[in-house]
């Protein structure tokens, strides 16, 4: 199970969505998290049409996304989409 984080640098949000992040791979020992800064990983964030930060996508078992979240997710949300991963 892969969660894939683009974040920025100076971006508060960000901090907030990668404590969220930590607290689910906490619960989720499965979950394998890629952090991404978007100014380091341009072409990624592009081909992905990545437009703000922090955006979180989730992966299901054969790689397609599952989930794509702008802004700061919330746990339960994350957690119900780690879950249909499973699936």
């Amino acid at each position: 199970m892969r969660l894939e984080l683009f974040t920025s640098a100076f971006c508060d949000p960000c901090h907030r969505a990668r404590e969220v992040i930590v607290e689910a791979q906490r619960l989720v020992p499965a979950l394998a998290v890629d952090e991404q800064d978007v100014a380091a990983h341009q072409e990624r964030a592009a081909e992905l049409g990545i437009r703000s930060t922090p955006t979180t996508i989730i992966y299901d078992r054969a790689g397609g996304e599952l989930l794509r979240a702008e802004g700061v997710p919330t746990l339960p949300r994350l957690l119900t989409a780690l879950a249909q991963a499973l699936d």
